[in-house]
């Protein structure tokens, strides 16, 4: 299969690498030409433009930061759409525009797949990162080869726009998790534990968490840079409201959380890294929430391993 990926930036860059690192036919697209010669670098071509990329590939991959941008793309990709051409869908995106963009190519007699990402840059860097997709049985299998050089855990999670659901939900709960691990650790620090020890503490304990293993290390160290921006955040935990709110589910944590992020944004910038939430905290306690032996970047040291479908436990 031949693959184009349009968007290469924290996420996109790190999956078209996993593709080219596995030996896959990939043609790339960016607005940033930067990025695109860093990739024809490493064994790209570079593909001219999306409507291009779609001309010459079996198979477009979109990775971008706004449903806006995706649309933009789509619509530049429709007029070389034809039997046989997929679009698979990796942003963070709202359900009802992919669906009502995978009808315009399902129009044309290509197939969509609703397909994000979720485990952090650095597993999406290592190809160990996690993958739903939301399409029918078929295409599923025709993409599914394409997604275990990217991803360790695939998810087929049934009808078209599902994925995007499930995404929206998962960084919902990680976002929560951030804000309760930023007061739980300013409270430990305020009572005099060591964070070192606290930390500890917290991941042999039923607080643990995915959020806690990786982004508590980068609060502590000091760094507050997981690769993940304020504005990111917003539109996510902004999606999962807008499910709450067409569903009549009457949210409670939801409003506030958007409202927390909202004052970060005031205070550190619309794109700040959203560890620095800390700070609000420490700024307010006149704390320092820090402890030595915490490493500045988040690495993968799991062995990069062929990904595979992961089943539900009623159809195993």
């Amino acid at each position: 299969m031949k693959i184009g990926f349009i968007g290469l930036g924290n996420v996109g860059g790190k999956l078209s690498g996993s593709l080219l690192r596995n030996g896959v036919d990939l043609s790339v697209h960016d607005l940033d030409e930067d990025l695109v010669n860093v990739k024809v670098a490493q064994g790209a071509t570079a593909g001219g433009s999306p409507a291009q990329l779609m001309a010459n590939c079996d198979a477009v991959i979109t990775c971008l930061p706004s449903p806006a941008a995706s649309a933009a793309v789509v619509e530049q990709m429709l007029p070389e759409v034809r039997e046989g051409k997929i679009w698979i869908e990796m942003s963070t995106t709202d359900s009802n525009e992919i669906k009502r963009l995978a009808t315009l190519v399902q129009a044309k007699g290509g197939q969509a797949v609703d397909c994000p990402v979720s485990g952090g840059c650095h597993r999406a860097d290592t190809g160990n990162i996690s993958i739903y997709a939301g399409c029918d049985r078929a295409t599923f299998d025709r993409v599914l080869p394409v997604l275990t050089h990217m991803g360790r855990r695939i998810l087929h999670v049934g009808d078209l726009g599902n994925a995007s659901i499930l995404k929206v939900m998962t960084n919902y709960l990680a976002t929560a998790n951030l804000l309760t691990l930023c007061e739980a650790l300013t409270v430990m620090k305020a009572q005099g534990m060591d964070m070192a020890m606290t930390y500890e503490a917290i991941a042999i304990s039923s607080g643990n968490s995915f959020v806690h293993e990786t982004e508590s290390q980068l609060i502590l160290s000091g760094s507050r840079d997981v690769n993940f921006t304020m504005d990111l955040i917003q539109k996510d935990i902004g999606l999962f409201q807008s499910l709450g709110d067409a569903a009549g589910v009457p949210l409670e944590i939801s409003p506030m959380m958007i409202q927390m992020m909202r004052d970060g944004q005031a205070r550190f910038g619309e794109r700040a890294q959203s560890d620095r939430m800390i700070e609000r905290l420490e700024e307010a306690t006149g704390l320092q929430v820090l402890a030595d032996g915490f490493p500045q970047e988040l690495v993968d040291d799991e062995p990069e391993e062929r990904g595979y479908e992961v089943r539900p436990k009623r159809l195993l």
